[in-house]
């Protein structure tokens, strides 16, 4: 059966790798065309625009910062000058920062602004800047991807924890403001193998932790990118009765209450 992706068009934020990149490789295997969204590097962003190119579908690779207001009208009207239209956006861009929860001094109001500054003000500004044509697609969906952190008061800090839960709340305002013509929900990851957690974790934490979910957590895995972005097309392609609601993709770590520090 043809997927109800198949010709429309996806803004996926912070999507040059990891979850995000995942997720636009996946639109793109159900023939929607994508957005792909980096802050830094242009080089890994056109190297999924082309794997995207590759699957039968157009992609473009556009640098944003989406901190910044401006920014993000530029990003939702590159989609639009190129395709006439937005159906989906994909909220996946984020940052933290790495400090043990017990380390109450290793956080100042900068750090607290800076990770907000992304993680929800930015995620705010691109369903604002991306109302309109979410709206007239008739079947606009936004995916914040927040954490099992904002859940479960855990993760890499108590700033990214607690940026999560307000994205988790702004879900379901959103939710409510936004219907009937746009649906808002969100994927909460648990632990994502890749490069970035274990850089921020070092090597023997993250292995220790990779080890501690696979003997305990009830799908006995750690998960990966291509999990969240199951999760992320779930609701995109399958949720069209579905708003306001958390998904925690987190192999059923929060069954046990295991106590993950950085996710």
């Amino acid at each position: 059966m043809e997927s109800r992706l198949k010709g429309k068009v996806a803004i996926v934020t912070g999507s040059s790798s990891g979850i995000g990149a995942a997720a636009v490789r996946m639109l793109a295997d159900r023939g929607c065309n994508v957005v792909i969204n980096y802050s830094r590097s242009a080089g890994p962003a056109e190297a999924v625009a082309d794997e995207c190119r590759a699957k039968g579908v157009e992609s473009i690779a556009v640098k944003a910062d989406v901190g910044d207001d401006a920014d993000c009208r530029r990003l939702v009207q590159a989609a639009v000058d190129k395709w006439g239209r937005v159906d989906c956006l994909v909220n996946n861009a984020g940052t933290t920062k790495f400090v043990a929860h017990d380390d109450l001094d290793g956080l100042d109001a900068d750090d607290f602004l800076g990770i907000y500054r992304i993680n929800v003000v930015g995620g705010y500004q691109m369903v604002r800047a991306a109302r309109p044509h979410l709206k007239a697609s008739g079947d606009g969906s936004v995916v914040n991807v927040s954490s099992i952190a904002g859940v479960m008061g855990t993760g890499s800090c108590i700033a990214y924890a607690a940026s999560k839960g307000a994205v988790n709340t702004m879900t379901l305002s959103l939710a409510r403001a936004l219907g009937p013509e746009i649906r808002v929900n969100t994927v909460c990851p648990g632990f994502v193998q890749g490069s970035w957690l274990r850089e921020g974790m070092g090597a023997d934490r993250y292995d220790t932790t990779k080890k501690h979910l696979e003997d305990t957590t009830a799908l006995r895995r750690a998960g990966g990118p291509e999990h969240m972005a199951e999760a992320i097309l779930m609701f995109l392609e399958s949720g069209s009765h579905i708003t306001g609601e958390f998904l925690l993709a987190d192999g059923g770590m929060h069954l046990a209450g295991a106590p993950l520090r950085a996710n």
